[in-house]
């Protein structure tokens, strides 16, 4: 079995916020420490929000520069830095990783739970390779295989994190909808609601189903993510994927209305208990013609 240390997205966010607090502890504005490191006031802001990785160099003179002088002190700040500018396990993959996903790959690697609403598919940490492969397809049907090949096997590495001592919690709530709409040949969708039975037994993993019945107001809603860390220096984060893109939202202004559309949609959901019964119905449906 596999253990989780922090990655280095997580890292990159701590020292970020590390060097803030050194900073403003001081009274130094972020134009005063970007002529010290030979940069700019958005560069400063950067390396605090933890979206850039470090240079050493930077590192060391901001510290000096925050009255940061004794060598223990310095040591500490300085070795998580090597660490979060070390490449994760997704740098593998960066060939078909677009850059506005790579953060999300390192928070997910790092989160202590994972919610998420999934409306049009299965999520991918609980998607079969067959599954996967023919949703990457259907959804890109121009790629190359060896590129789709390469996108289902990166997936697959994801899953891993499901399987450490040190897994999240992961909680789904899944539109009845993604159930049924059949993704590849009705072998394939058999397969895949059979293997969300074996999940669902998981111990850390719940699934509910949010039946067609529910008339609640959801409309326009995409799929949502939302990752809590075991860091009490890491803010919750909205992970909202669009077509060529992405959000990331921090502020608890924005992430509160997902938590609270998330608890509403748990409340509504079917309970977890009832899933194994759900997913056996929907299995032992007559393929339609």
């Amino acid at each position: 079995m596999e253990y989780r240390q922090s990655g280095p997205t997580a890292l990159r966010i701590l020292v970020g916020r590390q060097l803030r607090r050194l900073r403003e502890s001081q009274g130094i504005t972020r134009d005063a420490a970007g002529y010290a490191i030979r940069s700019s006031h958005s560069k400063i802001s950067r390396l605090e929000c933890g979206r850039t990785s470090f240079k050493l160099r930077d590192v060391e003179d901001l510290l000096t520069l925050y009255g940061v002088v004794e060598e223990a002190e310095r040591a500490v700040v300085l070795s998580l830095t090597r660490q979060a500018n070390a490449p994760g396990w997704w740098h593998d993959y960066r060939d078909v990783v677009p850059d506005w996903f790579e953060d999300y790959l390192g928070l997910e690697q790092d989160a202590a739970m994972i919610r998420t609403y999934a409306v049009q598919h299965i999520p991918s940490l609980l998607q079969t390779e067959d599954y996967a492969r023919a949703v990457i397809t259907c959804g890109d049907p121009d790629s190359p295989e060896e590129e789709i090949e390469r996108r289902v096997a990166l997936r697959m590495r994801r899953q891993r994190l499901l399987r450490m001592a040190t897994a999240p919690k992961f909680w789904v709530v899944l539109d009845e909808g993604a159930l049924r709409r059949q993704v590849g040949d009705a072998a394939t969708m058999r397969a895949q609601l059979e293997h969300l039975k074996k999940m669902a037994d998981r111990p850390l993993v719940t699934i509910q189903v949010l039946p067609f019945s529910y008339c609640g107001h959801i409309g326009g809603v995409g799929p949502i993510t939302i990752l809590r860390f075991a860091q009490a220096e890491l803010d919750d984060v909205v992970y909202l994927e669009q077509i060529a893109s992405a959000q990331y939202l921090t502020r608890r202004s924005d992430v509160h209305p997902y938590h609270h559309l998330m608890d509403e949609l748990g409340i509504h959901a079917q309970p977890s208990a009832a899933t194994r019964a759900i997913l056996d119905q929907i299995i032992g449906e007559p393929d339609e013609e």
